[in-house]
């Protein structure tokens, strides 16, 4: 039995007990997060694209779609008024991806209708999308069953089934009213709503194909909601995709199950405050960068100095760096790797491991202490 079967669906249910602490740890993080990020000084409309090339890019890769992401950031900086250099050729789907992502993060107001999710999908799947796919673009799927399969063709595995389509029209009214509804609700936390909203709208499954980016689409719209803000500082679906196995696993566990969703409760918790940490370590090291360069004097640095500490501040030789390794970046002979690493050092910029010999290190100095 499928968890649309269940006599009270979609009447859900979960373990407050469980989920009540995890939900005010999210919250707290989420909290820390924006405050951090909206305190930096930054350009608002760049850290926009950034992010939702980061949503559109990783939502598909989850589908084992590929995207070119230099036509995506294109399409994305066009419709947020942002000037490039050197712009890439956009294509209908491209501008269709970022009208669809700004539209789902920036009218918060606006409320959900069938229209508008099928909007969304004949934006993913434009006319002549691709010459072999027989998808139509904003049109809900036929009377086929629909099911999640895999294996042999003779011996197929079904990881879920979908309710029949005699009953979709209904199921989707249902599910719309209550997305509307429930925007405002004192009685439901707002990051609870976002993951009900994603677990409902995928088992429903109303269309053909693109049901799990229109589904991370309309999380986005719940999370940019509960945020009461549209300038996006994360991309849950970078989270998701980098725990893509777990994220199926889990999705099948819970629609084969009982309307008790607490383990897809905590998992979308969890994968929720992985993106939060993301993005926090990001800023983290930023403001480490920055704070390490205004105690330096760059004046008494020569250039091939200043671009090691910079691969250095980005990230790179989290171990510390060797005169190997010095020589290789700042492709200069091995006497002045060695002078180089031992003047960085005297002017603090650096410091040394206790082991001698090959084994030296040398680590940026923490002027943040």
């Amino acid at each position: 039995m499928w968890i649309w079967q269940q006599e009270n669906w979609p009447h859900f249910q979960w373990d407050n007990e469980a989920i009540e602490p995890r939900l005010r740890q999210v919250r707290l993080n989420q909290g820390v997060l924006l405050g951090k990020a909206t305190a930096q000084p930054q350009n608002k409309k760049q850290t926009m694209l950034d992010t939702l090339l980061a949503n559109i890019v990783h939502s598909s890769a989850i589908e084992g779609e590929k995207l070119n992401a230099a036509s995506v950031r294109s399409s994305l900086a066009n419709k947020l008024g942002i000037s490039q250099e050197r712009p890439f050729p956009t294509t209908e789907q491209t501008d269709g991806l970022a009208e669809i992502m700004l539209d789902a993060t920036e009218n918060l107001d606006e409320p959900l209708t069938l229209e508008r999710i099928l909007h969304w999908h004949k934006c993913l799947f434009p006319e002549g999308y691709t010459l072999f796919s027989p998808i139509v673009g904003g049109r809900l799927r036929g009377d086929a069953p629909m099911q999640v399969v895999s294996g042999r063709i003779d011996r197929p595995t079904v990881h879920f089934e979908a309710p029949e389509r005699a009953r979709l029209d209904a199921e989707l009214s249902q599910f719309i009213e209550w997305f509307n509804d429930s925007k405002n609700s004192h009685r439901l936390d707002p990051l609870l709503r976002a993951a009900i909203t994603h677990l409902w709208f995928v088992t429903i499954h109303p269309l053909d194909d693109g049901n799990g980016r229109i589904t991370r689409l309309l999380t986005d719209l719940a999370l940019a909601q509960a945020e009461q803000q549209s300038i996006r500082f994360y991309a849950m679906p970078v989270a998701i995709l980098a725990k893509r196995k777990s994220y199926y696993e889990i999705l099948e566990h819970t629609q084969k199950g009982d309307l008790d969703i607490t383990p897809w409760l905590l998992w979308f918790f969890d994968t929720l405050e992985e993106a939060f940490s993301g993005v926090l370590a990001e800023i983290e090291q930023t403001l480490f960068k920055t704070m390490y360069w205004q105690q330096v004097d760059q004046t008494r640095l020569g250039a091939e100095q200043t671009k090691v500490l910079n691969r250095m501040l980005d990230g790179a030789f989290e171990q510390g760096i060797n005169t190997s390794q010095y020589q290789k970046v700042a492709k200069v002979s091995r006497a002045t790797a060695t002078r180089h690493l031992l003047s960085l050092v005297e002017a603090g910029c650096l410091t040394k491991s206790d082991s001698g010999g090959r084994s030296t290190r040398y680590f940026l100095s923490r002027y943040d202490k």
